[in-house]
């Protein structure tokens, strides 16, 4: 299977666009979506004659072999080894060494870097596309020191929720924006966004990651307005318009090793709960709510570190 899942060029020099989809590998809605989008693009002239495209976009598929096998990931978390100094221990190896997930690093950086050297972008943008293992609401991932960041999370038409990075460990977001990471260059901006759009399963987060490549593609300049349906903007309004715009995360429930962690049913992304509320279990008894806020990504998946996340429409 070729990491690349497609690319298009636009008639004039722009942003080098980079979508990334299952680097869980069981979110497969991103790699669909990316391959619907290149195929409205090559379409799009037939409808509008004068359509021009700014800049170039490429789909890549972050863990194939996990993908291949509808799991998260085969030995280790692929979004949670992205630590700067790992990564360069990693890549110093023979790849004789590598195992599963270290492969799938060193092949996804060394694709990206590849198109990068080609393309010579003044500009790097990267949409990271996930989904969640609960049913409800969307949301836009932001780094929160970036402006153009969160006016791009802001542009996808989707809850923005601060904070998030910080609570999570060493993901792709982390590297992309490290200052010496193989993405940058000396007058190269980049500027990168996550969205997490619905349940893995549900075929219209499919749908909605297609409305978010097509809304940032507007946003940082590749197209205008005009083109290409404006509907994809009504679907990410209407999916959003009863959740909170703007979430800061005020606490996250960590899985040890070992831990045996069970959430209980019933609980959906942006669900109000209560200090005190019988979320879930493990080995030593009931997790309570340590405080009131909306639950965001309760884990309902055998794989994965984190529990359950709250925000809140105030930071702490």
């Amino acid at each position: 299977m070729d990491r690349l899942i497609g690319s298009y060029e636009g008639q004039k020099k722009g942003p080098l666009v980079l979508v990334l989809g299952a680097v869980h590998g069981n979110e497969p809605a991103g790699v669909e979506a990316f391959q619907g989008v290149l195929d409205m693009l090559e379409k799009e002239h037939l409808h509008h004659p004068d359509f021009i495209f700014s800049g170039k976009i490429l789909g890549f598929i972050g863990n194939i072999a996990a993908f291949q096998q509808n799991k998260r990931f085969i030995r280790q978390d692929l979004n949670r080894m992205f630590n700067y100094d790992w990564v360069e221990q990693v890549i110093a190896q023979s790849p004789s060494n590598f195992e599963d997930e270290d492969y799938e690093l060193v092949a996804l950086l060394q694709a990206i870097q590849q198109e990068i050297v080609a393309y010579q972008p003044h500009e790097l943008i990267i949409l990271d596309l996930h989904t969640t293992s609960a049913d409800g609401g969307i949301f836009s991932i932001p780094l929160e020191s970036d402006p153009e960041s969160i006016r791009m999370a802001t542009a996808l038409h989707a809850p923005v929720v601060m904070g998030l990075l910080a609570g999570l460990d060493h993901t792709f977001m982390h590297y992309a924006n490290h200052s010496n990471s193989v993405f940058r260059a000396t007058n190269r901006a980049v500027h990168t966004v996550a969205f997490e759009a619905g349940q893995h399963n549900d075929p219209l987060s499919v749908n909605r990651c297609v409305s978010a490549i097509i809304s940032l593609l507007r946003a940082v300049g590749c197209m205008m307005e005009k083109d290409v349906s404006n509907q994809h903007d009504e679907i990410l309004r209407k999916y959003a318009k009863d959740l909170p715009k703007l979430t800061y995360i005020t606490h996250v429930q960590h899985i040890a090793e070992g831990e045996r962690f069970k959430m209980r049913p019933g609980y959906i992304n942006f669900k109000f709960i209560y200090k005190g509320e019988y979320l879930a279990d493990n080995e030593k008894g009931p997790i309570l709510a340590p405080s009131d806020g909306h639950i965001l990504m309760p884990l309902y998946q055998t794989q994965g570190v984190d529990g359950f996340f709250i925000v809140n429409t105030q930071p702490n």
